[in-house]
């Protein structure tokens, strides 16, 4: 063993390795990718994500922080096999592992990327966060408020809520509602349905309008969309938001 404990990234750091490998992550369901060369990105906040190029911006496999990452010495069949390195990162409030097997380093640097001022919003977004959060039951009878900007390992969630039955849920905002914003809560909701203090967790899709692929994705992977009247919700008239 190599080191053990140690957490992904170090402050205020970025750790980006391009490698051979192979994956295997094991905890609620299992996986497994076969040898080929991956970038492995270890990031500052302990999290450590599996990307190939392919599957445009989502990793491949991840594991969400507070983790630690372990660098063991290969048993000797895997050492035959090529393996040089194993990484195990265990993530520490449910015990998931994700064990990385190295059979080549082909580049591996550190970077600093300081203090990141965070997504602005638009000003119409940013209002549509604000009323929505105001008007919470909007989204229906005993919904209510947790908070605004919920941080997650790749981005705050505009707002997390709970239902009438105490279930989360996240809701992301637009403007204009297309599929990328969708793609955004996809992945923003498969990240926190891991985390057992908050599974199940339930999506709503709000903007003030919605493009007919975007909703079709969305009803699809059961996310509920929700068109938002800007005008009704600053109180320049007396429509009801539209639900859907």
């Amino acid at each position: 063993m190599r080191r053990q404990g140690a957490r992904p990234g170090t402050l205020d750091t970025v750790r980006l390795v391009i490698a051979r490998c192979s994956v295997d992550y094991a905890g609620r369901l299992s996986a497994h990718l076969p040898l080929a060369t991956r970038l492995l990105l270890l990031k500052a906040d302990g999290s450590v994500l599996v990307h190939s190029d392919s599957l445009s911006y989502k990793p491949l496999n991840w594991m969400s922080p507070p983790c630690s990452l372990s660098t063991l010495e290969p048993e000797q069949e895997q050492a035959d096999a090529g393996v040089a390195e194993i990484w195990k990162v265990t993530q520490a409030k449910t015990a998931d592992m994700l064990v990385i097997s190295i059979h080549e380093i082909l580049h591996d640097s550190i970077h600093e990327l300081g203090v990141d001022p965070g997504l602005q919003k638009d000003g119409v977004e940013a209002h549509l966060q604000k009323l929505l959060a105001e008007q919470i039951e909007t989204l229906g009878d005993g919904h209510r408020l947790v908070r605004r900007e919920y941080m997650t390992a790749i981005g705050p969630v505009d707002i997390l809520a709970t239902d009438a039955q105490g279930g989360s849920v996240a809701v992301e905002i637009k403007r204009r509602g297309d599929i990328d914003g969708v793609e955004q809560l996809t992945r923003y909701l498969e990240l926190m349905n891991r985390d057992p203090l908050l599974a199940p967790v339930a999506g709503v899709f709000a903007a003030q309008e919605i493009k007919p692929q975007a909703r079709t994705l969305a009803e699809d992977r059961g996310i509920r969309c929700v068109v938002l009247d800007y005008d009704a919700m600053r109180g320049m008239d007396d429509s009801h938001l539209r639900l859907f």
